[in-house]
């Protein structure tokens, strides 16, 4: 009897298959809703210690004020992600509990090792946001550091999961049974290393275009009403450059994770790259564009050699084809487009600094301006591209050659009506979410012209011991204010 029988079979217990879907569907959307915000939760705080950083060197008091309302949105947004990840948290239990139930004590201390890393990154975030002139600058500086280091490590415990779901080790399996669990097997299996390093580098890429797409916006605006904002350029220029950095490495770690794929899981990485039919010499194709041979070469160094079609795999064990291949297409053309941009920052950078630091208009120009406004949808995209790639690759197993994804999930009736409340739910969020953060943008931005800050003026830095912080925000308060507060601590 067919796997969609038996799941059809609602006398027998078993989800039907409009519930099956229903919780696909549903932790897609969760788990996607929550990648964006764990990429910003990622590198943000980052962004904020790079600037925070170059305040303290320059004391220049734009570095510090993009610090403030950088770390101030990041906690917004940190606070937003705890709720959504508790969601997922919930998810993994009430609707694949046949996998939580069967594998939950292999791949457990991987969670808990995260839940240590997150609460030591809620600790610090805390004293970050409240220590603003209450700590000297320096300790003020270093309490961030454990944000930025809890977040990185939160993600890649989280990580090891997913690897471990796609290259299960670290346990036997007797009639069913799960013994001899080895939790470091699990969460060091072989995709670690490529999961990790693949979507560290993504999340970085990610925050930093989708913060800089904020500051082209606003540097538009700027260019139309024919000012220029030095605030607005440091701003979109320290995220921009993160992104910009980790464009070209994500290039190359992106080749390391197909070759794994190609290697590992080979079924997916024929539906990825569209391979039919297993042949020797197998073409390139993207899109319209065929290269013959080229995808044996650049996988195999081989011109000639043989590549494993769908063909080759049953029916039943390969994974939606149009799917991997539409979405890992689009990673693809959209990478390659912010690669693009990423050279032409790059290229202007370098024009500026031969020129001997003279001004270079030539990252600055409208069109320019506009395709970095861009990016960080894109960059955004390309990420849950990306993900579905890898999720959607893996199927039907939800623990890739062990357990199959319908016989995890919950066999109670109903699973479609839970998706409707959560798309509900997460509207209201995320409609509350950018209401916030529009309110703190409409706070009077600074328009401070190009060249060094003026200095502090006489008693700013009495008026800043009371701890509030420096809300005005043009060229002259926002030095003297900022400038002034940090010469008081």
């Amino acid at each position: 009897m067919s796997s969609l029988a038996l799941l059809a079979q609602n006398a027998t217990g078993a989800a039907t298959p409009a519930d099956f879907m229903a919780a696909r569907q549903q932790m897609a959307f969760t788990l996607g809703f929550h990648i964006i915000l764990a990429s910003i939760g990622i590198g943000l705080p980052a962004i904020t210690l790079l600037a925070e950083w170059r305040s303290l060197r320059t004391g220049d008091a734009v570095y510090a004020e993009l610090a403030r309302r950088w770390m101030k949105a990041a906690g917004v947004l940190f606070a937003v992600g705890a709720v959504s990840g508790t969601v997922l948290s919930f998810e993994m239990g009430t609707l694949w509990p046949g996998f939580m139930d069967t594998y939950g004590q292999v791949f457990g201390a991987a969670f808990a090792l995260e839940g240590i890393a997150f609460f030591i990154e809620a600790i610090f975030m805390g004293v970050y946001l409240y220590g603003w002139d209450r700590l000297s600058p320096r300790a003020h500086f270093l309490t961030g550091i454990p944000v930025v280091i809890g977040g990185l490590l939160s993600a890649s415990f989280v990580v090891t999961v997913n690897a471990w779901m796609n290259q299960p080790r670290g346990f036997r399996l007797e009639n069913g049974q799960v013994t001899d669990v080895d939790p470091l097997a699990a969460m060091f299996n072989p995709a670690t290393p490529t999961q990790a390093v693949h979507l560290v580098l993504a999340s970085l890429m990610v925050c930093g275009f989708i913060v800089a797409s904020v500051y082209a916006v606003a540097l538009l605006r700027d260019a139309r009403a024919g000012r220029v904002d030095r605030y607005h350029r440091l701003g979109f220029a320290i995220p921009f450059s993160l992104g910009a950095v980790c464009a070209p490495l994500q290039v190359l770690v992106g080749d390391w994770a197909v070759r794994f794929v190609a290697d590992n899981q080979p079924v997916k990485f024929a539906a990825m790259e569209g391979v039919e039919h297993t042949e020797a010499g197998v073409p390139f194709r993207f899109a319209v564009l065929e290269i013959p041979n080229a995808l044996s070469l650049m996988l195999r160094f081989d011109a000639s050699a043989t590549l494993r079609g769908l063909d080759s795999f049953p029916a039943d064990a390969r994974p939606p084809a149009e799917v991997v291949r539409t979405s890992f297409e689009i990673m693809i053309a959209i990478g390659t487009a912010l690669l693009a941009l990423a050279a032409w920052w790059g290229l202007a950078w370098w024009l500026r600094r031969r020129a001997g630091g003279a001004r270079a208009d030539l990252p600055w120009r409208p069109w320019f301006l506009r395709l970095a406004a861009a990016s960080g949808v894109a960059a955004s995209v390309a990420m849950l591209a990306g993900w579905t790639t890898t999720e959607v690759g893996r199927q039907p197993w939800i623990v890739y050659g062990v357990m199959r994804t319908e016989e995890a999930v919950n066999p109670s009736p109903g699973l479609r009506y839970g998706l409707y409340v959560v798309l509900a739910v997460y509207t209201v969020l995320a409609a509350a979410t950018i209401s916030v953060l529009r309110r703190m943008r409409r706070r009077p931005e600074p328009a401070a012209a190009d060249g060094p800050p003026a200095p502090p003026e006489a008693g700013t830095g009495a008026a800043k011991t009371s701890g509030r912080p420096a809300d005005r925000e043009t060229a002259g308060t926002a030095a003297a204010g900022a400038g002034g507060a940090r010469s008081a601590r």
